[in-house]
């Protein structure tokens, strides 16, 4: 795909966080989420209209994270979503999360897959095809 990555920035709250001030390993999974959502907002994509207006939902399937150093309470990171491959009724992602200081530390690399759903039944269904064409841009 040629779309250029999108990048959104987000601050690190204690709540994220594990007694030490270290982010809990599973919330930057939150993070990666929170990007997700905000490209497709870029993208004049909402969620809850997709949801109500055509029925379809995404679901992840299938994740792939490598954890490489720590971010702490109050970093500030940049979450970057890149579009992979978008398929009938799946897209897959390559996302990272990166400390905003002057070097730009990795700090998360994640593989992603999501799958379309008809929110009714849950089951696969394919993604429109506008969606599709936005997806491939």
């Amino acid at each position: 795909m040629s779309r250029a990555a999108f990048c959104c920035s987000m601050r690190v709250y204690w709540e994220d966080t594990d007694a030490g001030g270290v982010v809990y390993y599973a919330n930057y999974l939150r993070f990666l989420e929170r990007a997700r959502t905000e490209w497709l907002r870029s993208l004049g994509i909402e969620q809850g209209r997709l949801r109500e207006e055509a029925r379809l939902q995404f679901a992840i399937v299938d994740l792939t994270v490598h954890y490489r150093r720590p971010a702490r309470y109050d970093d500030l990171l940049f979450v970057s979503v890149t579009p992979r491959e978008a398929g009938r009724a799946t897209v897959s992602f390559d996302q990272e999360i990166r400390r905003s200081s002057a070097d730009g530390q990795l700090l998360v690399e994640a593989q992603v897959r999501a799958a379309c759903l008809d929110a009714q039944t849950l089951k696969p269904r394919p993604m429109p095809r506008m969606l599709i064409e936005e997806i491939a841009k």
